[in-house]
């Protein structure tokens, strides 16, 4: 049995920075990352952040991903970082299981942090498993990671930030964008993503879905239709376009199965994207000690959860006595982060839906 004081689950964004804060109290942490790499969703993210100055703004994710790794990678007697490691087993006494290299062992920890993200929804309709639909991430890995383009000519499913900026992205690699398709009335994403993509000639449709994919091998076209109020589709709307590939970007869900096998309270609030554990204002689960931070308790922006792995990680420490000196400062000072990124309209789903959650 190998013994930690804290492990932290996921190498994205929270978990990385929740590692930093932790190593600045001088509490020691382990990594463990299911990938080959650190940086989570940063590493494929070429667009510039919103925010302030201090959430990295104008500074493209995979940018970030590079700042929070060096950041980690400056505590190496402190921050322990086990790749290509997945963890199967999570137990209520804290013991962890985990696959590396074909060899099972365990880790018993004094405290943990989830940071395991979320993971893309799919979207119903016939035929949606046929080789050229793929998930927004998935795009955004093949171009932005491995310089693949997903076909020449593209549908995006979804008006939301993800989609609007993945298609911009598949323009700028000279894809040819022919539509954006919303199921809702209004468009979901920011004003400034969408304004780039009328600029450029691209149509969103609006109250609009698939009803289907065609194609033998591969696709081939889709038929949409339009949807009235009740979200049912409108006969004598079907209209047929041919494509190579469609992306479709309906959202995220927390990824909580770790949380589901050691019985922490889970509630399941929609505007937080399915899901999600009853947490306190400490970012601490049901059960003692287990703390979350990230996408897993709510889906946001990564700015968000950059922020609560830095909030998260001060607090562990301080919970197993090592506190920071700054410790209250730097405390109310992320947590007015948070709620500045959480202002506005766009932030009012988030703000009710933690509202649901705090224990």
């Amino acid at each position: 049995m190998i013994e930690k004081d804290l492990v932290i689950i996921g190498g994205g964004p929270s978990g990385l920075s929740a590692a930093k804060t932790a190593a600045e109290s001088g509490l020691s942490s382990l990594i463990i990352e299911r990938d080959y790499k650190l940086g989570g969703q940063l590493v494929k993210q070429t667009h510039m952040f919103f925010g302030s100055e201090k959430q990295y703004a104008k500074t493209r994710g995979i940018d970030i991903a590079k700042i929070l790794i060096d950041d980690v990678l400056s505590y190496p007697n402190l921050i322990e970082i086990m790749t290509n490691t997945a963890v199967v087993g999570l137990y209520n006494d804290k013991v962890i299981t985990i696959l590396h290299e074909e060899k099972y062992s365990k880790i018993k920890a004094r405290a943990i942090i989830i940071a395991t993200g979320a993971s893309e929804k799919v979207l119903a309709f016939e035929n949606n498993d046929m080789p050229g639909i793929y998930g927004a991430g998935a795009v955004q890995t093949l171009m932005n990671v491995y310089g693949v383009l997903p076909g020449q000519d593209v549908v995006m499913v979804g008006s939301g930030n993800i989609g609007l900026i993945v298609s911009y992205q598949l323009l700028q690699a000279g894809v040819n964008v022919k539509c954006v398709l919303e199921a809702a009335g209004t468009i979901g994403g920011y004003k400034v993503h969408a304004s780039k993509l009328k600029r450029l000639g691209v149509d969103i449709k609006t109250s609009t879905s698939v009803i289907k994919a065609v194609g033998g091998e591969c696709l081939q076209k889709i038929i949409t239709s339009k949807l009235d109020e009740k979200w049912n589709f409108i006969p004598g709307t079907e209209e047929t376009i041919e494509l190579d590939a469609l992306c479709v970007s309906v959202g995220l869900s927390p990824l909580g199965n770790l949380l589901s096998m050691i019985g922490v309270e889970m509630k399941y609030v929609s505007s937080l994207g399915g899901l999600v554990p009853m947490i306190s204002h400490s970012h601490e689960t049901s059960v003692e000690n287990v703390f979350v931070a990230g996408d897993v308790s709510g889906v946001e922006e990564a700015s968000s959860a950059i922020v609560e792995g830095y909030l998260t990680g001060l607090i562990v420490a301080q919970k197993l006595g090592f506190e920071h000196p700054n410790y209250e400062v730097l405390i109310q000072d992320l947590r007015s982060q948070l709620d500045n990124l959480r202002s506005g309209p766009f932030g009012e789903k988030t703000r009710n839906g933690l509202l649901e959650i705090m224990r």
